[in-house]
């Protein structure tokens, strides 16, 4: 059986960055937002006033140490580095949703790339219009609990396209936003980022980097083309790195990583009658589909046998109990599939119903130290 990674939340993932930045940026400040305990730094993130992240889609650490030389400034963070893994599902929507809230999935229930929601099957990354962002996911988030000291500026830096998106009110709301056009346009991005850092009397910016992961599922992690991408934003975050003021301490991180997947290793459900029997909907991604279905017992042990190591095949009771989600409100349970299948090795099960994911090369989303790895990097070069 190939290795898995399962999170450890309250320890090591990334729903403890930004207790662990908060509990620096209140120190001293009157009005501890929410409950104590869940402002606390677990990681030993250093102490400052002024605190930049840079969320790089697709940034696994597993791949970062295997190209660090395509990256030496990233790659010269790694020693000494924290490292982390992402929560169930290692996908976007998912860690976004545990970075801006520091919950765990199960709580703020984002449980996936796609899940059931209003009797079928929604995707999170492009949302609902008949959702409310703001009671579908109904955790406060880090954003609001920050920007709610007057002392404190927070803002994001990110693609002007997700400002109003369901997934950045539902994940990251709170903050000042602040629009990027062309997001090849580093000289500007750079600019905005540090203007943004040296708001207030303290703060903090999120900025948000998504090319590597494009290329990853366009290319390949593999790739050449992920390779340039990389140099590319290697060489962006260095030039910021120097731009920032010596105390503003700049973490680096990713929400996921990533594994090629060969056209003949993607297994198309509709194709094999033993795995549609019984289902009512699919979601998920190919990396980690999530069933839903009326007897579940049944399913995952005909999907079980049937994928033999390929796979592993867990009903949502299980997955619950071996600590997948994290603690699960009741009001979210629902949207976990009642069968989960996380993808072992470099397969995937793909679906018709998704016609587009069938071009995907660089895929994610299950349980392997290549998906669930991340980094946390942090320079600081003066301390505060």
């Amino acid at each position: 059986m190939a290795r898995i990674q399962l999170p450890d939340y309250g320890r090591s993932t990334l729903t403890e960055v930004l207790p662990a930045v908060a509990s620096h940026l209140l120190a001293g400040l009157p009005g501890l937002p929410g409950n104590a305990e869940d402002c606390r730094d677990v990681l030993g993130i250093p102490q400052a006033r002024r605190y930049v992240m840079v969320m790089v889609d697709g940034l696994g650490h597993d791949l970062l140490i295997r190209q660090r030389f395509r990256a030496p400034y990233l790659g010269s963070l790694l020693e000494g580095a924290i490292g982390l893994t992402s929560g169930v599902p290692s996908t976007t929507a998912t860690s976004l949703s545990s970075i801006g809230t520091g919950t765990v999935p199960g709580r703020h229930g984002i449980v996936g790339y796609s899940f059931r929601a209003l009797g079928e099957i929604i995707n999170a990354l492009t949302w609902d219009d008949r959702l409310d962002p703001l009671t579908f996911q109904p955790q406060p988030t880090w954003f609001e609990k920050l920007e709610a000291h007057p002392q404190i500026a927070v803002s994001t830096v990110s693609l002007a396209k997700f400002e109003d998106s369901g997934l950045t009110q539902a994940a990251l709301r709170g903050s000042r936003f602040i629009g990027l056009i062309d997001e090849n346009d580093t000289s500007l991005r750079i600019e905005q980022i540090v203007a943004a850092s040296r708001v207030g009397e303290r703060s903090f910016v999120y900025a948000y980097e998504r090319r590597l992961d494009h290329a990853g599922h366009g290319m390949g992690c593999l790739s050449e083309a992920w390779n340039q991408t990389l140099d590319e934003i290697d060489a962006w975050i260095e030039q910021l790195r120097s731009a920032l003021d010596p105390q503003t301490c700049l973490i680096v991180t990713g929400d996921h990583g990533m594994v090629d997947v060969p056209s003949n290793h993607q297994i198309v459900i509709e194709d094999t009658p033993v795995l549609t029997n019984g289902l009512d909907l699919i979601g998920g991604e190919g990396r980690l589909r999530q069933l839903y279905c009326d007897r579940p017992d049944e399913v995952a042990t005909r999907w079980r046998r049937w994928l033999g190591e390929r796979a592993i095949v867990r009903t949502r009771d299980e997955a619950i109990d071996e600590g997948w989600f994290g603690t699960v409100d009741d009001r979210m349970r629902d949207r976990i599939g009642d069968v989960l299948v996380a993808l072992l090795g470099d397969w995937a099960i793909m679906t018709l119903t998704r016609p587009g994911e069938l071009t995907l090369v660089g895929q994610h989303g299950s349980l392997t130290p290549e998906e669930m790895r991340v980094p946390l990097l942090i320079d600081q070069l003066t301390a505060d």
